[in-house]
């Protein structure tokens, strides 16, 4: 089933909600019409979500008064890379590090799932009974919705999650408005320069393939 907000009523989650506190979710599972576990074109789950745990939107990074060009060396110091995707690989590092800052990322579901989350069936080719593994190659990082953000986005059938990024705030941004371009502050406080968060993308993902 779709993913529930904790602070949004069971109408609400039966649709689109947006209310309470901020959740993350799987990109398969939790938005509406999403491909769940298994589908009937021989496709099926290889294991749950594994990674991603302890990334969310909640946690303010960063230290008060410090200059902007600094908040890279604060989000390493907390555990992340700046401009980092969860769910994604980190492809390439932007020059002048340390520390470490994300250039581009690229989409391996072997980073979210076992096994990738998908096997694909090949009779014939595999031995009876055993499927190949087939990662997902696009549509796949870590959802979030909550604070103002929705769930599910793009058309339906098969809707789509919107994704997080590690971003850092230049000037003073409130909650629910953006922290870089395309990316939102849904922490559920106002941010400071200097500061960071993962923002919430306003584009959703493309559909998992």
């Amino acid at each position: 089933m779709p993913a529930g907000l904790p602070g949004d009523s069971a109408a609400n989650n039966a649709g689109n909600p947006t209310l309470g506190q901020f959740v993350i979710f799987d990109p398969l599972s939790g938005p509406k019409g999403s491909p769940f576990d298994t589908d009937n074109t021989g496709n099926a789950s290889t294991g749950a979500l594994s990674t991603c745990i302890g990334f969310g939107a909640n946690d303010v990074i960063g230290f008060l008064g410090v200059a902007a060009a600094t908040a890279p060396a604060a989000i390493f110091a907390a555990g992340f890379n700046d401009n980092n995707t969860p769910g994604q690989k980190n492809a390439t590092y932007s020059a002048g590090g340390p520390p470490p800052v994300v250039a581009t990322t690229a989409v391996d579901s072997t980073f979210m799932y076992l096994g990738g989350g998908r096997s694909v069936t090949a009779s014939g080719v595999n031995p009876a009974g055993v499927a190949g593994v087939n990662p997902y190659t696009a549509g796949v990082a870590l959802c979030g919705a909550g604070n103002g953000g929705s769930r599910d986005g793009g058309a339906g059938p098969i809707f789509t999650g919107f994704p997080m990024k590690m971003v850092t705030a230049t000037a003073g941004v409130a909650n629910g408005a953006a922290v870089e371009t395309g990316f939102t502050n849904r922490s559920g406080v106002s941010l400071v320069t200097a500061q960071a968060v993962y923002g919430s993308n306003t584009t959703q993902l493309v559909a998992p393939t």
